[in-house]
């Protein structure tokens, strides 16, 4: 018994020594190339390649609306276990080892999408959506680890600078499938492409687990108690989560806006297909040129995000998201189309970033992942939603430019929701729960 007292004892403080190590830059560069990797997995799975491989060729008639059900319902499942996720990560100190698994799972049902050939309906959904809910549990380890990698006041422009390396990752993944793609959505070796994508996610995730250090301190004895802790932990933030007002009044309105931005990422290259007949090849230039655009806004607004506060940062780009959804809605051209994602693009970053950036500083200290964990219960609730929506609004009405300007109502309620948020309380209220632990 002594045994094991003394290894336990030896152990936190080998956690408690690691936690105060300072942080280096080759461990925030090694973060920043996490996103550069999973960005493929956005860029040629959900916008570019699978959805428009699985809609048109997999399904066939109905496509649409299967999809957006999949998506959905991939969203969904990820609400449900984020919290449960993030709360055991936080309880075990092991956000490394649980963004670990799950990437392997991304990767590997991203690789296996390679095997779906049209008719194979069940099939094409069910690997897209664990590797989608893969994907996405992955975001709640891999985000909760932004508030031990830099200060409070340079955390916007962490952020920023990791979504902008995603940005160039997406760059990247497409200019690699490229050749793949161009041969047409018919033919075998267009389903390369989603091979290629696992392999990219897995060889710049490495860096991460690497050089990143997991500076979390567990909060509970031993592995058999962290599924019980955690468990507690999540049911005391949920018994005082009154005291985090403008957190909470933050989470609803992200709820709406992440839903309209969400929704276009997903049905953005079907409504290019579908709406305005762009070719396959057209359809990799546009997200190129768009991608390039979304890691120059990041870059921009990381640092600006430093200056003007999360809040107001995001308030900017939510004014320029409706300019967005109007442009879709009335766009006849190419090159119009062009202009609407140029400009999509140079804001998309700045929103996710601000976002992830704000609530990070509503974060108490040792919470970090469970809070991503709420997070990303918002987060995917409303992605659930707007897929879902959309989908059903085409069937209905049989047009896609009134299911793009419906997504105009959810910019409308998430900025003026927002505005209810007080920043400063909000941090202040975050500072004062770690106090008292």
């Amino acid at each position: 018994m002594n045994a094991v007292i003394f290894r336990l004892k030896t152990y936190f403080k080998m956690k408690e020594t690691l936690a105060s190590q300072p942080v280096t830059l080759r461990e925030q560069v090694s973060w920043c190339l996490y996103d550069f990797g999973n960005s493929a997995f956005t860029t040629v799975i959900v916008t570019v390649a699978y959805s428009v491989y699985f809609t048109e060729v997999v399904v066939g008639e109905g496509g649409t609306t299967l999809w957006g059900r999949g998506v959905a319902f991939s969203m969904l499942v990820v609400a449900l276990l984020s919290p449960f996720l993030g709360a055991w990560a936080d309880s075990s100190g092991r956000k490394k080892k649980f963004l670990f698994i799950a990437t392997l799972l991304a990767v590997l049902f991203t690789s296996l999408l390679y095997t779906v050939k049209k008719g194979d309906l069940f099939k094409g959904l069910f690997f897209f959506i664990v590797a989608n809910v893969a994907y996405n549990a992955a975001l709640t380890f891999y985000d909760a680890f932004l508030k031990e990698l830099t200060t409070h006041d340079r955390m916007g422009r962490l952020s920023g600078y990791g979504w902008a390396t995603g940005y160039v990752g997406g760059f990247f993944s497409l200019l690699l499938v490229v050749p793949f793609l161009q041969s047409g959505l018919e033919a075998d070796s267009f389903r390369y492409s989603f091979l290629v994508t696992g392999f990219f996610f897995l060889i710049f995730s490495l860096p991460f687990f690497l050089y990143v250090r997991e500076r979390a301190i567990p909060q509970a004895p031993h592995a058999d108690a962290y599924f019980k802790t955690g468990f507690s932990r999540m049911g005391e933030t949920l018994r005082s989560i009154r005291r985090f007002r403008d957190l909470l009044r933050f989470f609803v309105a992200y709820l709406f806006y992440n839903d309209a931005i969400n929704t276009i990422i997903v049905f953005s290259s079907i409504f290019a297909r579908q709406v305005l007949q762009f070719t396959p090849s057209q359809l990799i230039t546009y997200f190129i040129v768009t991608q390039v655009s979304a890691a120059a806004g990041s870059l921009f607004f990381g640092p600006l995000t430093d200056r003007l506060g999360p809040k107001r940062t995001i308030t900017i780009t939510l004014i320029g998201w409706l300019g967005v959804v109007y442009g879709a809605y009335s766009v006849e051209t190419h090159l119009g189309f062009y202009g609407v994602g140029l400009f999509a693009g140079s804001i998309l970053g700045a929103t996710q970033s601000a976002s992830r950036t704000l609530l990070a500083r509503f974060a108490p200290i040792g919470k970090n992942a469970e809070f991503f964990g709420f997070f990303s219960l918002t987060g995917k609730i409303s992605a659930s939603i707007g897929p879902l929506l959309y989908g059903e609004i085409v069937r209905i009405t049989g047009s896609q430019r009134w299911a793009t300007l419906s997504l105009a109502l959810f910019f409308i309620v998430g900025l003026l929701l927002l505005q209810s948020v007080d920043e400063q309380k909000g941090t202040l209220a975050a500072q004062a729960w770690g106090k008292e632990e």
